[in-house]
């Protein structure tokens, strides 16, 4: 019997059940009450509210302007739709980064004002102490390594991280803080497969690849491109499992017609 199929709700602790029985764990964002209604109910088991939000719902380049009060009310949304599935809320940037007072004070607000059961953010040795202190406030954590598309501007581009012998050496070195710090699991994005492979057998809480290769523990993909909403977006990593965006533009298309010739509405659809 699948761990996924037995439990009634996923917690932290079923993550890490799922590794040790070598159960691979899905993982889909989602931002609003209708779509992780939807995601809940198909047997995701964890979704993300990213701060991906400021991408493809605020029309932003970057993910860096994403505020507190919109990663909480897109929460807020999201855990209104959820019976089953782990919900993660990532910690926008500037609410982690510079002081862990105010990291646990942000990572509060998200627990209190959302009901979400965990936080995410991105970063190893730089951002321990706010892991730490975190956790020691009973609220559990995932890390993101890899490419943290919070520091974009730092790495000036979107490629694969860690292809470097410093910079692979670092995030080996980062994955094991994370797990001593009490991370109950980490993103690993955009980086070797070989890399990936090698740091998900070193360490004994999950791993959720993106962009990653296939031996991480789990996969998580951003739900616009996934569904085809957003067709700009191509990387190699990701599969799109519909185009939504074609389909509703023939749908729109058709209802500017049905309504232009007076079709719609039909005589059944009156009262």
């Amino acid at each position: 019997m699948s761990i996924h199929k037995e439990v009634k709700k996923v917690t932290t602790n079923t993550l890490l059940k799922m590794k040790a029985n070598g159960e691979k764990i899905s993982m889909l964002t989602a931002y609003d009450f209708s779509f992780a209604k939807i995601f809940d109910a198909a047997g995701i088991d964890v979704l993300l509210v990213g701060d991906s939000a400021g991408n493809v719902i605020a029309g932003y380049e970057t993910t860096v302007p994403v505020t507190l009060e919109q990663m909480i009310y897109h929460a807020q949304c999201v855990v209104r739709g959820v019976s089953r599935c782990l919900v993660v809320v990532d910690m926008p940037f500037g609410t982690y980064q510079s002081n862990s007072d105010i990291a646990v004070a942000s990572a509060i607000r998200i627990m209190k004002e959302t009901g979400g059961h965990s936080v995410k953010l991105e970063g190893g040795e730089e951002v321990i102490e706010s892991i730490k202190k975190i956790v020691s406030a009973g609220i559990p954590v995932m890390g993101h390594l890899g490419l943290t598309p919070q520091s974009i501007y730092k790495f000036g581009t979107y490629n694969v991280r860690a292809k470097e012998e410093l910079e692979a050496e670092k995030l080996k070195h980062d994955i094991k803080l994370l797990e001593a710090a009490g991370c109950f699991a980490v993103v690993l994005e955009k980086i070797p497969a070989a890399l990936a492979k090698e740091v998900t057998a070193s360490v004994s809480i999950p791993t959720i690849g993106i962009g990653a290769g296939g031996d991480c523990d789990g996969q998580v993909l951003v739900m616009h491109d996934m569904l085809g909403i957003n067709s700009e977006f191509k990387p190699r990593f990701l599969r799109q499992y519909l185009n939504l965006e074609k389909q509703i533009d023939v749908a729109v298309k058709q209802y500017v017609a049905d309504v232009k010739s007076n079709d719609f509405p039909n005589e059944s659809e009156s009262y």
